[in-house]
């Protein structure tokens, strides 16, 4: 697998949250990720990215646009330094929430990707790996 492009975008601000989907939109075209694919991992990088603001106290979302074979693809990666995840099992419950949201950010966002990868520790945080082929 090559790595064409990458780079990172802070989320700590409402409007971290609306650049990274933004940019994300941008690479997704570039890479030429048809319309439905594309609007999915929006919407998986909005939640991520909110989460990450929100219950990870903001982070940072690191991107590699990816080439294998003929496919190319998003890499999108959060990270914060947030408290971590309790319960794992229970996080990636649909519909179970720690807040007052409607508890399909993690689950939902797993569904509409590629490939879902989540790593957390309590006290030191929380990666999350996403990535959308072509």
């Amino acid at each position: 697998m090559n790595i064409l492009d990458e780079g990172t975008q802070p989320i700590r601000t409402e409007q971290d949250i609306v650049m990274a989907r933004q940019l994300c939109r941008k690479l997704a075209q570039d890479c030429g990720l048809r319309l439905v694919a594309q609007t999915k991992l929006v919407t998986a990088v909005s939640e991520l990215a909110r989460n990450t603001l929100i219950h990870g106290g903001g982070g940072d979302m690191a991107w590699q646009v990816l080439e294998e074979g003929m496919r190319k693809g998003l890499r999108v990666v959060f990270t914060d330094q947030g408290p971590g995840i309790a319960d794992m099992d229970l996080a990636m419950t649909d519909g179970w929430t720690s807040g007052s949201g409607l508890g399909l950010g993690l689950t939902g966002s797993k569904r509409l990707v590629n490939e879902f990868d989540i790593e957390t520790a309590l006290g030191e945080g929380t990666r999350i790996s996403i990535v959308q082929w072509s």
